[in-house]
């Protein structure tokens, strides 16, 4: 029985990384053996287990057969016999297809340091065909790892992959769940390059892949193309460490843009709506939680309106106020006006334009919540009085700060 460390420890010791987990492969045990050295079974498919005392994951030396499509189609081989250099051969790319040994030896039979040197994501062998999934994964890589290039190689058999259909039988979770990874990664704008460059995004999210190439205002939008704008916006939004669903957002709130009649173009009259309705039909079938989908379909129906705020009466502002929830979910409200930072800084040439409708927004909320609703509310001789006084007192309250 032998360990080594495998896959993103190795990989991400070799790029100066942090090592966050370390996992290991065993070669020449069972699983009789491993449950007889105290080790813990949580692997559902194949084996893997748990160190009793460390909790770092060990998983038996195994390969793959391809027996359906999708990533779950897949039978695994596990046993004694399986080699080191067999278990890596199933990886998806090389730079993931390296070992360290007890003595510090690297084990690389893929020239996946060579990779990581020359800053290349590239498959280790055609069975990379095999599993959906793994376009979705270099896509995400590319996100975190933003000098690295998918090797031209590997960008074709991603084009074949998505001819053959095989990106159509991925299951929805595991899509959100690649799509939320690499939202939160350095750059997420490069993933969506990548799914686009191969066919993947007009499968998984035809609604933002129709986005390129439709002009908006240049008096407004200097970058013109629709497309990308939104990667200006998600990027702007990871820069400053947005939360994912503030990331989402950001990524969505544009998607009516793509559905504005052309003989109307460059503008988008009524965008905003058809962008949330399009954005629900988007989290129904990827089954977005619910904290990203509702400030997504916030965003992409208001954003519009947030501009218009430097010329609303304070009657008007307390009404927006109220229609977005924001007395009882500031948070939230304060999620919205990030995403909103970031779609006015996501333009050519605006990146530290100021936000004043934002900042007059913030102001009328924090005037707004000052007001004892409780106190109000008790000193209302009838119950049909208190909605009415509450809003009359909250607007006073504005009337203060706006001047």
């Amino acid at each position: 029985m032998q360990t080594y460390i495998v896959g993103g420890a190795v990989r991400d010791e070799l790029l100066g990384f942090a090592v966050k987990d370390e996992d290991y492969v065993v070669v020449g045990s069972t699983p009789e053996a491993m449950l007889a050295a105290g080790f813990k079974p949580v692997g559902k498919d194949f084996p893997v287990f748990l160190h009793p005392a460390t909790r770092a994951e060990y998983a038996l030396a195994r390969t793959e057969r391809k027996t359906a499509k999708g990533y779950k189609g897949f039978t695994v081989h596990a046993s004694p016999d399986v080699t080191l250099e067999q278990d890596l051969a199933r990886r998806d790319l090389t730079i993931n297809a390296i070992a360290r040994a007890d003595d510090g030896r690297l084990i690389d039979p893929f020239n996946g340091a060579a990779d990581i040197r020359s800053k290349t994501l590239r498959h280790v062998s055609d069975a990379f065909a095999e599993d959906p999934v793994r376009i979705l994964r270099v896509a995400r890589f590319s996100a975190r790892l933003v000098d690295f290039s998918v090797a031209p190689e590997t960008m074709e058999l991603m084009r074949q992959m998505v001819e053959a259909g095989e990106v159509d039988a991925l299951v929805a979770e595991r899509v959100w769940q690649e799509l939320a990874k690499g939202l939160m990664e350095a750059k997420p704008s490069r993933m969506f390059e990548v799914l686009r460059a191969c066919g993947a995004l007009q499968k998984i999210l035809p609604e933002l892949d129709r986005l390129w190439g439709v002009p908006q205002p240049e008096q407004h939008h200097p970058e013109i193309d629709t497309g990308v704008h939104v990667m200006m916006v998600v990027d702007y939004a990871a820069q400053h460490n947005f939360s994912l669903p503030i990331r989402f957002a950001a990524l969505m709130h544009d998607l009516g843009k793509g559905t504005t009649p052309t003989d109307i173009l460059p503008k988008h009259i009524g965008h905003e709506q058809r962008s949330a309705s399009l954005l629900k039909e988007v989290c129904k079938r990827l089954r977005v939680p619910n904290d990203c989908k509702e400030l997504g379909v916030m965003v992409a129906k208001f954003h519009g309106k947030l501009h218009q705020a430097l010329q609303m009466r304070p009657a008007t502002l307390l009404e927006f106020l109220v229609e977005l929830d924001a007395i009882r979910q500031p948070d939230r409200f304060k999620d919205f006006l990030k995403a909103c930072e970031a779609d006015s800084r996501g333009r050519t040439g605006y990146a530290d334009c100021k936000t004043p409708a934002a900042d007059l927004m913030l102001k009328v909320l924090q005037a707004a919540v000052t007001v004892d609703a409780g106190a109000v509310a008790a000193a209302c001789e009838a119950p049909e009085q208190i909605k009415v006084k509450v809003f009359e007192a909250r607007l006073e309250a504005i009337r203060t700060v706006c001047g």
